[in-house]
């Protein structure tokens, strides 16, 4: 990506989120985006997923300039390449958990779906939650399901939003350890928005934002 930069007009001013941030990342590293709240660093990853468009700059995915994309190419892209882990999970409530981890399989008309999505909840641990919906699991199996559901397409690149930040500090461990075991056998490409310190210490590189620019 090179000098990406987002600014939003609230009223009568303007207000920059990003400023002129550039960096590359090496296909299979894990990579840390920290700094405080309101850095930019939701916003900097809404943008390496096309999530959301920059005012200035580019981000190449696997060799595609993301923005020269329209709406339906990047989202042809993102269920191609592309594996997201929320803080706030965001799972469909009115599906199973083996539902919520089939339907990306389903949308891309897979038709071993099932087999694959009951293959990764039991390397996830919830070989006997299959047929549980979300609000009948705790947060931290939430979360499981949610990382099943992002590595189940097998992603080039996993794009995780404070994936603990709703976790007690003894699940939070064990979906990070879960997170970081898939990502090595997967061989996939690690980019991480926390803030806490310790865990982004686990990742190869650190990328400090402070106040919508690269440190």
């Amino acid at each position: 990506m090179a000098q990406l930069s987002k600014q939003v007009t609230t009223g009568d001013s303007e207000l920059t989120i990003l400023r002129g941030v550039s960096f590359s990342i090496v296909a299979g590293e894990a990579v840390a985006v920290v700094g405080a709240s309101g850095s930019g660093k939701s916003t900097l990853l809404g943008l390496l997923a096309g999530l959301d468009t920059p005012s200035a700059g580019t981000v190449h995915v696997d060799g595609e300039d993301l923005f020269a994309l329209d709406e339906d190419g990047r989202a042809a892209l993102r269920a191609r390449l592309l594996g997201f882990v929320f803080q706030s999970f965001n799972l469909l409530p009115a599906m199973t958990a083996l539902e919520n981890v089939m339907l990306p399989l389903e949308l891309a008309g897979d038709a071993q779906a099932e087999e694959a999505a009951r293959g990764l909840l039991d390397r996830v641990g919830l070989a006997a939650r299959l047929n549980h919906y979300p609000k009948q699991l705790s947060g931290g199996e939430q979360q499981r399901v949610a990382i099943a559901r992002a590595f189940v397409t097998k992603p080039s690149l996993l794009l995780a939003d404070e994936p603990t930040g709703n976790l007690d500090a003894a699940t939070g461990a064990g979906i990070i350890e879960l997170m970081f075991e898939l990502n090595r056998e997967r061989g996939a490409t690690l980019i991480l928005v926390t803030h806490d310190a310790e865990l982004s210490q686990r990742c190869g590189r650190v990328l400090q934002l402070a106040g919508g620019v690269l440190q």
